[in-house]
């Protein structure tokens, strides 16, 4: 949850600096690419460095191998019905955005190179919604539609951030299932995030 708010922080203080120009424009600027670039780096070698979870993985249920499937099916069908309330935006925007799963920190760059800052901020705001609703509401998610719904809930997240929150309400048994869900949906980000924005 504080990390969440943290962002939240940077992202409004990025609005005031850009709106009183604190800080100058640079139009044409390949700031955020670079940026991308080394977030992914970084993702590469948080994952190759640690080769517990790797082994982790082996011990899976191998029916819980279809829970990150059904939730990134679950999210983009739950999108498309969004999108028909929202006529202002394509039904590929809003699966682009969809397509985040709580990682708000890819995402929001790469809607942003594709389809614009206005787009990229929607994305922002959505996965960082995604995230506290996780956080706040796993009990709850937990109590009324059983232990594997806050991992459905936190997509991308349920490897870092939501993990701590996931293992209280849903119990220790179910880290793996978590770290494996979450390395499965966050795997699956860049993918889905450029195909939408492409099409």
């Amino acid at each position: 949850m504080k990390g969440s708010l943290v962002i939240v922080i940077f992202f409004v203080l990025g609005i005031i600096s850009s709106l009183f120009h604190i800080l100058p424009a640079q139009p044409g600027s390949h700031i955020s690419f670079y940026a991308l670039c080394a977030l992914m780096t970084s993702v590469g070698i948080s994952v190759g460095n640690d080769p517990q979870t790797l082994k982790n993985f082996r011990t899976l249920n191998p029916r819980l191998i279809f829970l990150p499937v059904m939730t990134i099916a679950g999210t983009l069908a739950g999108t498309a019905v969004i999108s028909l309330l929202l006529t202002h935006r394509s039904l590929t925007d809003c699966l682009a955005i969809g397509s985040g799963f709580g990682y708000y920190s890819l995402s929001s760059i790469f809607i942003t190179e594709y389809r614009g800052a206005e787009l990229g901020t929607i994305a922002l705001l959505t996965n960082i919604s995604r995230e506290i609703i996780t956080l706040l509401a796993a009990p709850l998610l937990a109590r009324w539609f059983g232990r594997l719904a806050p991992i459905s809930a936190g997509g991308a997240t349920t490897m870092d951030t939501t993990l701590p929150i996931i293992t209280r309400t849903s119990g220790q048994e179910f880290v793996v299932v978590s770290i494996f869900h979450g390395f499965t949906v966050d795997f699956s980000v860049p993918f889905l995030v450029t195909l939408f924005c492409s099409l």
